[in-house]
């Protein structure tokens, strides 16, 4: 098993990657952006490349080297991944990955920076990290992740060799899923199909009944939507699921980082921490970060209804263009539902909740309330 083979639908960005990261140092681009939907894996892309050129075997052996491990698993001293849960990455937490950036590697060929979701950047930010991409330390290699290139400024764009990841497709998707976990495979394509290419949403649809149900009773939810009345109470509802979802991801998340510290100090679940180690672990759930991390997931919680709910309208554009043997329908499930919604509405109508989803996901982005947000939506979608 390669370090490239839980990489889904991605094969000519793979051979591309394999050949260079195996070719001669002297010749590889120092500065890379990473471009790909939510869900296409840049990110793990970005860390199987960190790997292959970090690794003695370039990441191709069947088992794989310590070295692989550790820079996957995110614990190589010489591979640094810059992510956050805020909504924008700080001018502070830039200038400190530079001066690591500067640093010679300790054990391996590279000094490598990952900088996740490097649109976040504010333009003040980008412009800090501009000088380095451009003339990076001999020894490092950048990896920047980003939707699309479009996402962030020129000035860096200019300065990095590009990558495009491509949408897996739901065959692919459906199976990994079906490799990779126990589900069976009429669910792992029902998973698969529901998140349209997005793997770690496929993966939660898959594993996740309660997650599942969520978006089965939003969909039967929005279909049904005939007064004001129904719009705020499934605007409550949806706030409510993605609030108590983002908690518990939040809480397992701090669960396995302190199951992580008390390895690490050769502690078992029941050992009290030594007072020395105490400051430390009281890090892991400090109170204001984990209301960050909720704040982010719940984010993502209702990011993640948003296309459920544009995926409808999506379904209903297909019926009325005749469209569906060509491209299909996302939430067969509700067909019935969908094709009557698909004859209430007229082709402008559908465009037009299509566009009310975009505005209401510019509203969130730019803070709006979210509940207010998802009211003010669902009022608009009624038919």
């Amino acid at each position: 098993m390669s370090v490239w083979d839980s990489l889904v639908g991605q094969k000519p960005v793979i051979d591309m990657l394999s050949r260079i990261a195996q070719g001669d140092p002297s010749q590889i681009t120092q500065s890379w952006l990473i471009c790909g939907p939510p869900g296409s894996g840049r990110s793990n892309m970005a860390r199987a490349f960190a790997a292959a050129l970090e690794s003695p075997d370039h990441g191709m052996s069947a088992e794989p080297t310590r070295v692989t491990q550790q820079v996957l698993a995110g614990t190589h001293p010489d591979v640094t991944v810059l992510t956050t849960n805020k909504v924008t990455i700080g001018i502070d937490q830039v200038r400190e990955i530079i001066t690591t950036s500067e640093q010679m590697p300790a054990t391996a060929p590279w000094r490598i920076i990952i900088i996740e979701d490097v649109d976040r950047m504010l333009e003040r930010t980008t412009n800090v990290l501009l000088k380095e991409i451009e003339e990076p330390a001999e020894h490092c290699i950048w990896l920047l992740c980003a939707p699309s290139a479009q996402d962030v400024l020129p000035t860096i764009r200019s300065r990095t060799r590009i990558v495009n990841l491509a949408v897996p497709s739901t065959q692919a998707v459906a199976g990994f899923l079906t490799s990779t976990t126990n589900v069976e495979p009429k669910v792992a394509q029902r998973a698969a199909r529901l998140a349209e290419g997005h793997i770690g949403i496929a993966k939660l649809y898959a594993t996740d009944e309660r997650v599942m149900s969520d978006r089965d009773e939003l969909v039967v939810g929005v279909l049904n939507l005939a007064r004001a009345s129904d719009a705020v109470l499934l605007a409550g509802n949806l706030i409510d699921n993605a609030k108590a979802q983002a908690e518990a991801d939040a809480n397992r998340i701090t669960a396995g980082q302190e199951a992580e510290f008390r390895r690490i100090n050769g502690l078992t679940p029941s050992d009290r921490i030594p007072p020395k180690l105490r400051g430390a672990f009281n890090q892991i759930a400090k109170k204001d970060d984990v209301k960050r991390l909720v704040t982010r997931r719940t984010r993502d919680v209702l990011d993640r209804a948003l296309n459920s709910i544009a995926s409808i309208y999506r379904d209903v554009a297909v019926l009325q263009n005749n469209a569906e043997d060509s491209v299909g329908l996302i939430n067969l499930e509700n067909r019935s539902s969908i094709t009557e919604l698909s004859v209430r509405l007229n082709r402008a109508g559908a465009v037009t909740r299509l566009d009310e989803v975009a505005h209401a996901r510019k509203r969130l982005a730019g803070n709006g309330n979210p509940l207010l947000v998802f009211e003010s939506l669902f009022c608009a979608l009624i038919s």
